[in-house]
């Protein structure tokens, strides 16, 4: 059953809101950690953040980790050379963050580690403090992949850095 204000919040929603949460400096910001976390380690770092999702798909009883599985797909995080993409999306509406593994990294490191830092990004986030959420985010996704997928420079950029900002 769809709730009435979600599916408001995701109607109403004006599709330039999320310039105010990510203004073009906190985006460079993003892009530059990113670059420096993929110096670190062989995984690759996507960070996509969606306004609002369309409101027939929020009254079909879409979620945002649904959304963030199929923006995973969309950006082909799973395609790089060792499976070991790793996608931050933030759906600005539900005010939710979702991180997802390729199965590379999924064998060593279990979901409640991403749940965990994501939940430490929203947190940042129901204060104000977007920049600071996705950086420190960011930080500890590094620290993870650094241990258990060292760097090795055999494998290039297979993704791009800046973040995506999804529009409808």
């Amino acid at each position: 059953m769809v709730k009435l204000s979600r599916w408001l919040k995701h109607t109403f929603m004006p599709p330039w809101c999320w310039r105010l949460s990510f203004p073009v400096d906190a985006l460079n910001d993003i892009e530059k950690a990113v670059k420096y976390s993929e110096s670190q380690h062989s995984g690759e770092l996507r960070f996509a953040i969606e306004n609002a999702l369309p409101p027939s798909w929020v009254w079909h009883g879409m979620s945002a980790r649904h959304r963030a599985t199929e923006v995973f797909s969309n950006l082909r995080v799973w395609d790089t050379e060792k499976n070991s993409g790793v996608l931050i999306y933030i759906q600005l509406a539900d005010r939710e963050v979702h991180i997802l593994a390729d199965r590379g990294i999924h064998k060593c490191v279990d979901q409640s580690e991403w749940n965990r830092i994501a939940q430490t990004i929203q947190n940042e986030f129901h204060q104000g403090n977007f920049r600071q959420g996705s950086l420190q985010g960011i930080d500890e996704i590094t620290q993870l992949l650094t241990t258990h997928f060292p760097a090795n420079s055999d494998y290039g950029n297979e993704l791009p850095n800046r973040p995506v900002i999804i529009k409808r």
